[in-house]
């Protein structure tokens, strides 16, 4: 029986570690996400309609109850999604863009770093998710990777 004497470093700084950092990413921002759009999901359409006005920043500015829904449930349905790694690109998709609505109409607020870098970072925690997908821990794994020829 051959021993495996890789180092502690070798065994962090390899690539083996990367769906379980996935994993953990995907547990803790979904989670986040949920607490956060919950609220936004049950305070109804006149909440909806405040949220869904920052879409003025980028030119839109029709439906804003509708716009406002969708910012809600992309948090919180995506969030519940994220968690279990079940249509984890869509899912980060629709946050990383309501995280850009959010980070637009802060800097076009005249906001200051300190109020636009959080809606900023979870974009780019979208984008990340976007890009690595869910990893093997995830349902995506488990139901795709089946579909796979």
């Amino acid at each position: 029986m051959e021993r495996n004497n890789k180092s502690l470093l070798q065994m962090v700084f390899s690539t083996g570690f990367s769906d379980t950092g996935i994993l953990i990413l995907r547990l803790v921002i979904g989670s986040c996400f949920v607490i956060h759009g919950y609220p936004k999901i049950m305070d109804g359409p006149e909440k909806w309609a405040m949220i869904g006005g920052a879409m003025k920043n980028v030119g839109i500015d029709f439906a804003p109850a509708f716009w406002g829904f969708c910012a809600a449930a992309s948090e919180f349905f995506g969030g519940m999604a994220l968690i279990v790694g079940l249509l984890t690109r869509v899912a980060a998709s629709g946050i990383a863009f309501t995280m850009l609505i959010a980070t637009v109409m802060h800097v076009t607020h005249g906001d200051g770093f300190e109020k636009f870098s959080h809606p900023l970072e979870l974009m780019t925690v979208g984008v990340l998710l976007i890009l690595s997908g869910a990893g093997k821990w995830s349902l995506d794994n488990l139901v795709f990777k089946k579909l796979e020829p």
